[in-house]
């Protein structure tokens, strides 16, 4: 049975057709032979000439034996037709409840939950046929929903929290150039006044290019392409020279083979971590790269004085600064993660004991955007 429910749905059918009416034939000739050796027990009647020419009359069948040949006769007729209905009605209830039950219920409930927006359940696969298959593609398009769903949820909580603090930070600044406005209306306003109005323009502006940056890392797409160890370990030696300056650099990487990888958000997520290193650094960087499972890892360690524990506790915040004197909006880690996620990755960020800082950047090898 269980080999038959793996079975192709036209091969299933002609099997359990061939084998119903197989069976009704069997069943025909049964009734037939039954019938014949039924019929031979009574007087056949007629006559019978014998060898000398005479007529002899041969017993004939009762009233009550002619009605049992009669009835017999009726049910070879009848039989000849229904049996074989019979075998392939048989064959098509066997094949539904053998091959389509099972399936179509399970589809039919699937399709009923996600018109009701329920996409966290599991599709069952019976059976490896056609139906079986399409099952499975079902489940695998409810998983895809699934996962955009989430990450639309994601953006949308995402951006709801980030319109939060833009809107936050910029009560500040707005205060400060209303104060600013109202003493040049009144021909009070000094060069102090000026300069602040001026600096606090700058601020706005880059608050409204961190926001635009945002947006552009969340509809950039995800090119995969294959990418040497070597040439990513001389990317990453000439981009930590031209940001660490005089610091010491220590570059570690596969020596041999390739992967697949987003190139170009690679080397954004590696100079966002190594920019930030060399800012905090006080005289070394540490950078490695290695496979792990599925995974490329970027570590990037430096010397310095270390995450703070709001920023390894809650990640990294668009607007958030490193330190209160900082210029920058921690945007640099947040694009980070933002591009690793995008990848089927994590950044994690930790502090070593009696070290510093180190980030990892996490990009799935096999993802598919």
């Amino acid at each position: 049975m269980e080999r038959l429910k793996n079975m192709g749905l036209k091969k299933s059918f002609l099997i359990l057709s061939a084998s119903c009416v197989l069976l009704a034939l069997l069943l025909l000739g049964l009734i037939f032979l039954i019938c014949n050796l039924v019929s031979k027990t009574f007087p056949a009647g007629g006559v019978e000439i014998l060898s000398d020419g005479s007529i002899v009359k041969l017993e004939a069948p009762t009233a009550s034996q002619q009605r049992i040949l009669t009835m017999l006769n009726i049910i070879q007729m009848v039989s000849c037709i229904v049996l074989p209905m019979g075998g392939l009605a048989l064959s098509g209830v066997l094949y539904y409840r053998i091959k389509l039950k099972q399936p179509i219920a399970a589809l039919r409930n699937g399709i009923i939950r996600v018109q009701n927006h329920n996409l966290d359940f599991s599709m069952p696969v019976h059976s490896d046929d056609e139906l079986g298959q399409l099952c499975a593609a079902f489940d695998t398009m409810r998983e895809g929903l699934l996962k955009s769903n989430q990450e639309l949820w994601r953006q949308a909580e995402e951006r709801k929290r980030l319109n939060a603090a833009f809107s936050h930070d910029l009560r500040n600044p707005i205060t400060v150039l209303k104060g600013t406005v109202k003493l040049l209306r009144k021909g009070t306003a000094d060069q102090q006044a000026i300069d602040r109005l001026e600096s606090y323009t700058l601020r706005i502006e880059q608050y409204v290019e961190a926001m635009s940056s945002i947006q552009r890392l969340e509809q950039m797409p995800v090119r995969l392409s294959e990418c040497p160890y070597s040439l990513l370990r001389s990317e990453l030696e000439d981009t930590a020279k031209l940001l660490a300056g005089t610091l010491e650099l220590s570059i570690s990487a596969p020596d041999n083979g390739t992967t697949q990888l987003d190139h170009g958000l690679f080397l954004t997520v590696a100079e966002n971590l190594i920019g930030n290193a060399a800012r905090f650094a006080k005289s070394k960087i540490i950078i490695h790269l290695e496979r792990q499972g599925n995974f490329l890892l970027l570590l990037v360690t430096d010397d310095g004085p270390g995450y703070p524990v709001e920023l390894i506790q809650n990640g990294p915040k668009p607007f958030g600064k490193m330190k209160e004197d900082a210029a920058h909006f921690g945007m640099g880690l947040y694009s980070s993660q933002t591009l690793c996620r995008k990848h089927g990755g994590t950044l994690a960020l930790e502090n070593r004991q009696g070290y510093g800082a180190m980030a990892t950047a996490s990009f799935q090898i096999n993802f598919k955007s």
